[in-house]
C-alpha cells in the first residue's frame, strides 16, 4: 500500500445523551469520500477512542468499512495500553477488511525502545497488514527512536510513520535515514516542511470539516510541485492551526468545525467539555477567512 494523499482521522459523532450516532457517522464518512480524501483513520485520538469501550471501537471500525467500502483506504487504530488489547484490535481490523492499521506506542507505560518494538512487532504478526506508525511522544511519553525504527523496519509491513513529535529534526532524520518508511505529516503547522522533504501524505484532523482546503495544499506541493502556491495556502491555513492546537481543545474545535459545515457530530465525551461561546465565535471567524482565502488562491485551478 502506498500512503499518499490526505488521511482524515474521523471524529466520532455522539447523539444527545452520549450514544454513538451511527447516522451522523455515516454522513460524515460519505462527505469525506465525496470530497476526495484518500483515506480515513478510525479509532484515533481525534475519534476519542480513549472514551469508548472496546465493543464500541470494534463496532465503529466494522461500520466504517461497510459505509466506505473500497472508495477510500480505511486505517484502523490499534492504540491501547495493553499489548493484548492492541493485538485484538489488529486482528479485528484484518477480519473486517481494513486496508491498514495505525500503531502507536502504548501510553503511560513508558516502554524502552526494545520493549516498544516488541509491542509493535506482536501487533504486526497478529494482523499482517500494512502499518502506519504513530509517533506522538506528547501523548504517549516515549519517542519512536532510531533503535525502534531500525528493528521494526525489518518487517515490510511497517510502511509509513505519522510523525507528530513537533521536532523538525525528526523530519530530517526520517527522510535521510529511513526512506523505506514513508513519512506522513502528523504536525499540521509543519505540513509545508514535510512536503518539502518528500512526504506524500498528511493525517490532518481539520480535514473532517475542511477537506477541500487540506487537499489543496497536498495537490499544490505533491502533485503540482508548486511550492509558491503551497506557501500561500499554508499561510492561509496557519491561523486555523493556531486555534486548533493553541487552546488544548483540539477535538472540540474539530467537532464544532463539522457542525458549522452542517455535519451533525454532537459534543465530546467526558472528561472533555465543549467550547464556550467566545471560543466558538473565534473559530467560526477563522474558518470563514480560511475558506475565503484558499478559494481565492485556487480559483484558477
Amino acid at each position: 500500500m502506498k500512503f499518499e494523499g490526505i488521511y482524515t482521522p474521523a471524529v466520532t459523532p455522539f447523539a444527545f445523551g452520549g450514544a454513538i450516532d451511527r447516522d451522523g457517522f455515516a454522513n460524515l464518512l460519505e462527505n469525506l469520500v465525496a470530497a476526495g480524501v484518500h483515506g480515513i483513520v478510525i479509532g484515533g485520538s481525534t475519534g476519542e477512542y480513549y472514551a469508548q469501550t472496546a465493543e464500541e471501537r470494534r463496532d465503529l471500525a466494522a461500520f466504517a468499512k461497510q459505509v466506505v467500502k473500497d472508495r477510500a483506504a480505511l486505517i484502523v487504530s490499534t492504540a491501547a495500553i495493553r499489548t493484548e488489547d492492541s493485538v485484538g484490535y489488529a486482528k479485528h481490523a484484518r477480519e473486517i477488511g481494513a486496508d491498514a492499521i495505525l500503531v502507536a506506542s502504548p501510553p503511560y507505560a513508558l516502554p524502552t525502545e526494545r520493549e516498544n518494538s516488541t509491542h509493535a512487532l506482536r501487533i504486526d504478526r497478529a494482523a499482517n497488514l500494512p502499518i502506519m506508525l504513530y509517533n506522538y511522544p506528547g501523548r504517549t511519553g516515549v519517542m519512536m527512536g532510531e533503535a525502534f525504527l531500525s528493528r521494526v523496519g525489518r518487517s515490510r509491513n511497517f510502511q509509513a510513520i505519522k510523525e507528530s513529535s513537533g521536532d523538525i529534526n525528526r523530519v530530517h532524520l526520517l527522510a535521510r535515514e529511513f526512506p523505506h518508511i514513508e513519512m506522513s505529516c502528523g504536525m499540521d503547522d509543519q505540513a509545508l516542511e514535510f512536503f518539502a522533504w518528500g512526504s506524500k501524505s498528511w493525517v490532518c484532523g481539520g480535514s473532517n470539516f475542511l477537506p477541500l482546503e487540506h487537499l489543496a495544499l497536498y495537490k499544490a506541493c505533491v502533485l503540482e510541485k508548486n511550492f509558491d502556491k503551497g506557501r500561500a495556502i499554508m499561510k492561509a491555513l496557519l491561523p486555523l492551526m493556531s486555534v486548533l492546537e493553541g487552546g488544548g481543545k483540539f477535538v472540540q474545535c474539530i467537532k464544532f468545525g463539522c457542525e458549522l459545515e452542517g455535519l451533525q457530530v454532537g459534543n465530546v465525551r467526558t472528561p472533555l467539555r465543549p467550547l464556550n461561546n467566545e471560543e466558538m465565535r473565534r473559530l467560526q471567524t477563522v474558518i470563514t477567512n480560511v475558506k475565503r482565502s484558499i478559494a481565492h488562491i485556487t480559483s484558477g485551478d
